[in-house]
């Protein structure tokens, strides 16, 4: 058997196989693709299971997953090595935080606090308000 019939040394392309691949590669669930896509979870599914899908469909999956269309279409195991190690880098800045969360939390906590100082205040003032309304009504009728 040469090589064009055998199927493991073929170059048989399955777009949707390898955008499984890659989804999978970078831990990302098919709900979220689907999400990112504006896809139901079974169209992505359904996608996944086809051999060959038009440019249209490919260029938004790339876009997507952030990987060149041409690595879809041209999946092999050190194509996908070379793309992660050379995306990986650029992605990494991207997720970096400014921030402890932590703190933010804190932050969070206080303003909650102060909001409901704040609300206390207005309560006790409307409170003081409304007796100060009693005691003017109670104390006109007396006299």
């Amino acid at each position: 058997m040469n090589a064009q019939t055998n199927p493991q040394t073929s170059n048989e392309v399955h777009h949707g196989r390898n955008i499984k691949r890659f989804r999978e590669m970078f831990n990302i669930k098919q709900d979220t693709l689907a999400e990112q896509l504006n896809l139901t979870q079974q169209t992505v599914s359904r996608y996944e299971s086809e051999e060959i899908l038009d440019e249209d469909k490919l260029n938004k999956f790339a876009q997507a997953l952030q990987i060149p269309v041409d690595a879809i279409k041209n999946f092999n195991k050190e194509m996908a090595v070379n793309i992660i190690s050379n995306t990986f880098n650029e992605q990494a800045v991207a997720y970096q935080y400014n921030f402890n969360p932590v703190d933010k939390m804190i932050e969070m906590y206080d303003a909650k606090i102060a909001l409901y100082e704040r609300f206390l205040r207005a309560e006790q003032d409307k409170i003081a308000f409304l007796e100060k309304l009693l005691k003017g009504q109670t104390g006109g009728g007396q006299e």
